[in-house]
């Protein structure tokens, strides 16, 4: 099911997801057609055959007609040296043909790179957009883009509702591997986000690997779609607040998120081995974010059978579980609660 991209400088967007199909069986399929194209000509002369006429022997044998069909097909004349026996014209045909076919197959393929490719891209293209729903961005396919695309996929999310955004050749190979769909562009564009539909997404992931193009990335993302979750990754403490206000929704520091483990460690052996079980997918238990139930208004966040509640959102305001704003629950709260990790399910668009 897939494509080539065309690089940005071309002016052209193009999405891909790498296919289940392999390049032989491609190859196959095109001989196949060939040939198939060849058998529409035959049964075409044979029923005419009567229009035909053999300047050696006067009568039109099945095999004069595949002859005929051959070296029309082809465009070969033979002039004034005319093979006229079965065993010739059977071996021009079976065995020489074949070879010339491959030579035109070569030259199709290059018709097709030159000439039709591009129509093609353009409309995979609109195939793929038109089914991009409630799917996740990922801006940049370096350690941390890599990272989350993985672990993405290993809580469950299938990787064709996974869109990379890199200008790295290599990168993009690698994340078509993982059966992400790819774009080859730039994404402080606001082409490039409208071609994934960044406005219809789940989230958006931003990790760009430098602080100021991770910014611009989320201006660009927030003016496009104001409601979808933004993460991003900053790198230094002095910018996580201009990405908060450029409209991310979570900014993570990978330093400070490391140092938050190693300070944890001290404090007990267990601390940080729980903050990691919390992180991790294969971890015995998970976070898991929620809206409240018809159930569950009225009742403290401690009531709740789901899991183990350790605050509330309502509006902009965050409630911890010692807090008495959690004793009576509202409609449209978030709950942020511990859940078994059998039990975790992805989150809800709020």
């Amino acid at each position: 099911m897939i494509r080539r991209l065309l690089p940005i400088r071309d002016r052209r967007l193009a999405l891909r997801r790498k296919g289940a199909t392999p390049p032989w069986l491609s190859l196959l399929f095109r001989v196949a057609l060939a040939f198939a194209l060849i058998g529409v000509a035959l049964a075409i002369f044979w029923f005419d055959r009567d229009g035909l006429r053999d300047n050696a022997d006067g009568a039109i044998s099945f095999t004069d007609v595949v002859y005929f069909t051959i070296i029309t097909i082809t465009s070969v004349g033979y002039g004034d040296i005319v093979p006229v026996s079965d065993q010739a014209r059977l071996f021009d045909s079976f065995l020489v043909t074949p070879i010339r076919l491959f030579v035109w197959l070569i030259f199709l393929g290059t018709a097709y790179d030159f000439l039709l490719k591009g129509a093609w891209e353009r409309w995979r293209m609109k195939v793929i957009q038109r089914k991009l729903q409630d799917h996740v961005v990922v801006v940049g396919y370096g350690t941390s883009g890599s990272e989350a695309v993985s672990e993405l996929i290993r809580r469950g999310t299938d990787a064709s509702t996974i869109v990379v955004i890199d200008e790295r050749p290599a990168a993009i190979e690698a994340a078509e591997d993982v059966g992400a769909t790819v774009i080859n562009a730039d994404a402080t564009r606001n082409a490039t986000l409208d071609a994934v539909q960044v406005g219809h997404a789940r989230a958006l992931i931003v990790a760009a690997g430098r602080d100021d193009t991770s910014i611009l990335i989320v201006l660009t993302a927030r003016r496009l779609a104001p409601d979808v979750p933004i993460s991003v990754i900053i790198r230094s403490e002095d910018n996580e607040a201009l990405a908060r206000q450029a409209g991310a929704t979570t900014v993570i520091n990978p330093a400070s998120f490391a140092g938050l483990l190693l300070a944890g460690s001290t404090h007990g052996p267990h601390i940080a081995d729980y903050m990691a079980d919390l992180a991790a997918s294969d971890g015995r238990v998970a976070l898991h974010e929620r809206r409240v139930t018809a159930e569950e208004v009225g009742k403290p966040l401690a009531a709740i059978l789901t899991g183990l509640g350790l605050r509330i959102y309502r509006g902009t305001e965050c409630y911890g579980f010692w807090q008495p704003e959690v004793g009576k629950l509202q409609t449209g709260d978030l709950v942020v609660e511990i859940v078994p990790k059998s039990e975790a399910q992805p989150v809800a668009p709020a």
